[in-house]
């Protein structure tokens, strides 16, 4: 016996006790799809016989039901099922899922259930339970199609061989993979049609009405093809033929239905446009009208194509209908979101579900005629008015390309006039990121963003985050590099080549760290390429913001100033035309440290130095007083406790403190400067991000050195290039080069340095490698650690820092940030890269040691 069921769907198992539901269910279905009652009494109650339990067991059972019918998983329901009431619950389920029910009935004679019962220790109750088990079953046979199941199963014999095989839904094309030439509302316009598809290479010949493409590709209508506009009946009469042809695909408008029915007798108003598809269709032969009937009858309410990357309606298709079967999703697919009310012009009152969607699939669409596509939240609705003297507008997939052509003439005066659609934000919105969420990357496994986390995240977000629009990368944190095994030095150069060394890295790129802050910097090349590849709607035309999110400048002025000399040292490099791109993102640091950290100095770090060294100054004076004006060059006290000290100890002691303390002072001011003009700023970038269509990933750290010193830092004092230097791994004087190199910038008062695996993405074992690690220098630590960090206690405790959660971090944080440029240079919605963005911004939220 063969047995077929769709892919998703709800199977109820109907059969008295010991008919051999359950074997039957385990023998054809996955354990995990298989939801038994007896299980769920069981799980309840430690008994599976256990009947005063069912209630709860049932409302457990039905519970899992539903989160598997969520995640788009079959559902058996293992029951004995024989009544209407208990049923049912199997059909709302379904009807709620927008799945079709399945009844599988075993069928099995009630002597052979008797006895099965008998033989089984754990089932006590008497012959009369089968009996009426059996007569309920029998009643129900010729009731289970009304109850509203579409698919039947009767096995007599349990002995019967049974293969059950899964049948996709009609809606279900996924194996058709394009490419694909979507084209929005025709209307009976036939020859702005041929104009269209002659555009896009395919061949037409208008008298036979056929066309076809001869590189494969397939167009797709998204119906309404009759109604209002002058050549309906060869509209028709094209999509028909190409879809014979399997040179096309079609799924109907609401306009097409409303045909069929007229066709088939239903009383319907000739209103909308129906009159002038009955006039035109007048004079057909019977033979074609009938043959028209039965290719409208036939069109399925939407596809879902290329492995689940793209479904196709008419009026659209929200996340939880898409390919799934039933009145109420093929209403949506044909009308849309609808109220029920008419708006001012009689026209149905539609709702905006595009501007909810968080759909992985693109959903390209028509129904709604509007002066321009409007695009948002990853669909497309492309009926651009051709009928009523717009345009005919095509979607190319997979190329995201956008093909139309202007109508002939106004056919159709429209009731309610065309205009653009209002501009919609799709950046996130709290529901996205209100609870735990997964995020994929491609670089790195999936990250998981805690609740906790992202409530720290909204807050900044909300309240002190640029424009969004702005914000389609946020720099990772860096890790330092292992602990030095030198008793004074707490890092070195040696354990940062090491990381790599292990890991099968034979080069990496030294490059000098500026004690700046690190800044994103996005600029474009004029104020109407931010808007356009923004939506930046206030003329500016670039951005300077922290790694937080935040602008970098509260003075505006600043930053326009910065960005113009940032734009003209591309402008006049001819970067623009090079990179085929109207706008960058750069990673920068920008100095000097005190242009953002002016508050940290003047409330920490100023303070702090200033009472250290005027309070070690007197106290060493005091002392030095002290030992002088005593009999003794060595001058012994004592303590409240009775101890003796030594004076000169304690003198000594506070002139190495009054020492450590002038160093950290000197430590931090040779990064502050006074800052009159834009011209005492200096903008070091030292990775070009993005530009149009391109994250420049796949480029190595040299790469990135060389063109930035080409096309920004080649005359304007205020960009200057990052020096760097190309240690070989393999080679000894290479890496003593990379340590004298490190020792000569720390020596004379610099930060240190970061050392990166040439290649800017890098893998050992399919692990994701640090992007980077900071290496730096001893007296920069101070700044860090505090002015006595390098006493021998202090400095033995500091060797026992842990990097794990460091480098977790830096890694996850790596990965979203890539992952955020490559959806925004693809095109996704910008919530798709603001879900990233986010997220960086929320692990920064983990207790991780800020100073490592």
């Amino acid at each position: 016996m063969r047995i077929e069921i769709p892919k998703l769907c709800v199977v109820a198992m109907i059969g008295a006790s010991g008919s051999g539901k359950s074997s039957f269910a385990k023998q054809h279905f996955k354990p995990t799809e298989v939801l038994s009652s007896d299980y769920f009494r069981g799980l309840v109650a430690d008994d599976e016989n256990n009947q005063s339990v069912s209630k709860a067991a049932f409302d457990a059972l039905y519970y899992i039901a539903e989160k598997r019918l969520a995640a788009n998983k079959l559902v058996v329901i293992d029951a004995t099922n024989v009544q209407q009431s208990a049923r049912s619950a199997g059909v709302a389920l379904a009807k709620k899922f927008d799945v079709l029910p399945v009844a599988i009935v075993m069928n099995t004679p009630e002597a052979v259930c008797i006895q099965r019962n008998k033989a089984r220790p754990d089932r006590q109750f008497g012959e009369h339970v089968v009996k009426r088990h059996c007569l309920e079953l029998k009643k129900s046979l010729r009731h289970l199609k009304k109850e509203g199941f579409r698919y039947i199963y009767v096995i007599d014999d349990p002995e019967e061989d049974v293969v059950i095989s899964r049948i996709p839904a009609w809606t279900d094309k996924s194996e058709e993979h394009g490419p694909f030439d979507i084209i929005g509302d025709v209307h009976g316009c036939f020859d702005e049609l041929c104009a269209l598809l002659a555009k896009m290479g395919y061949t037409v010949d208008q008298d036979q009405f056929t066309a076809f493409h001869a590189a494969g590709r397939k167009a797709v209508f998204l119906g309404d093809l009759c109604d209002r506009g002058p050549k309906i009946a060869e509209t028709l009469k094209l999509a028909m033929n190409m879809g014979k042809a399997g040179n096309a695909l079609c799924v109907p408008g609401n306009h097409d239905i409303k045909l069929l029915r007229f066709l088939k007798g239903a009383k319907v108003q000739q209103t909308h446009g129906l009159e002038d598809s009955v006039n035109q269709l007048a004079g057909q032969p019977a033979a074609w009208i009938a043959e028209l009937k039965a290719f409208l009858d036939s069109l399925i309410g939407h596809y879902v194509l290329d492995d689940g990357r793209l479904v196709v309606a008419h009026a659209g298709m929200k996340e939880a209908y898409q390919g799934k079967s039933s009145g109420r999703v093929r209403d949506f697919a044909l009308f849309g979101d609808t109220t029920g009310e008419s708006d001012e012009y009689g026209l149905p009152v539609r709702l905006d579900w595009a501007s909810e969607y968080r759909g992985k699939a693109k959903v390209v669409y028509g129904h709604t005629p509007t002066a321009e596509v409007y695009q948002v939240n990853n669909t497309l609705n492309i009926d651009t008015g051709c009928v009523f003297g717009g345009k005919l507008t095509a979607y190319r997939y997979p190329e995201a390309e956008l093909v139309s052509v202007p109508a002939l003439e106004t056919y159709y005066e429209p009731i309610k006039p065309l205009c653009v659609q209002e501009e919609y934000s799709d950046v996130l919105n709290i529901a996205d990121v209100l609870e735990k969420r997964y995020i994929e990357t491609g670089l790195h496994r999936g990250v998981t963003i805690r609740e906790e986390n992202a409530a720290a995240a909204i807050e900044i977000m909300s309240r002190y985050a640029a424009d969004p629009h702005w914000l389609i990368y946020l720099p990772p944190t860096m890790s330092p590099c292992e602990t030095s095994g030198i008793d004074d030095i707490l890092e070195r150069p040696l354990e940062a080549f090491a990381y790599y060394q292990k890991r099968g890295v034979s080069s990496v790129v030294c490059e000098q760290k500026h004690m700046g802050s690190r800044a994103v910097i996005v600029v474009c090349k004029d104020a109407s390429a931010a808007k356009q590849r923004f939506m930046i709607q206030d003329g500016s035309a670039g951005i300077i913001y922290t790694r937080t999110g935040r602008h970098f400048f509260h003075d505006a002025s600043v930053q326009s100033a910065l960005l113009a000399r940032v734009r003209q040292a591309l402008s006049e490099s001819g970067f623009w035309a090079e990179f085929n791109t109207d706008w960058v993102c750069l990673d920068t640091e920008l100095m000097p440290w005190s242009a953002k950290a002016q508050l940290l100095l003047e409330q920490q770090y100023a303070p702090t130095g200033c009472a250290g060294v005027n309070g070690l100054a007197a106290a060493v004076a005091a002392l030095q007083k002290a030992a002088v004006s005593s009999n003794k060059a060595r001058v012994v006290g004592s303590t409240a406790s009775g101890q003796n000290v030594d004076i000169q100890v304690i003198g000594e002691r506070y002139t190495e403190r009054a020492d450590l303390m002038a160093k950290y002072t000197s430590a931090y001011r040779q990064y502050c400067w006074d800052v009159e003009s834009t011209l005492d700023y200096r903008i070091a970038p030292f990775h070009i991000l993005a530009t149009e269509g391109m994250v420049h990933s796949d480029k190595n750290h040299i790469w990135h050195m060389e063109t930035i010193k080409k096309y920004l830092a080649h005359t304007d004092p205020v960009l200057v290039a990052t020096n760097h230097i190309l240690v070989d791994l393999t080679n000894q004087a290479s890496i003593q080069n990379g340590i004298d190199w490190w020792n000569d910038l720390t020596a004379s008062g610099g930060e240190g340095m970061v050392v990166k695996p040439l290649n800017f993405v890098a893998k050992y074992k399919g692990e994701l490698l640090q992007p980077a690690v900071k290496c730096r220098g001893r007296e920069y630590l101070r700044i860090i650690y505090g002015p006595e960090y390098t006493l021998p206690d202090k400095l033995t405790r500091l060797k026992k820092r842990s990097l794990g959660k460091k480098r977790s971090l830096a890694l996850r944080e790596f990965a979203l940030g890539m992952e955020a440029l490559g959806r925004f240079v693809k095109n996704e919605p910008l919530y798709r890269v603001h879900e990233c963005v986010f997220g960086v911004l929320a692990l920064e939220s983990e207790p991780v040691d800020p100073r490592l």
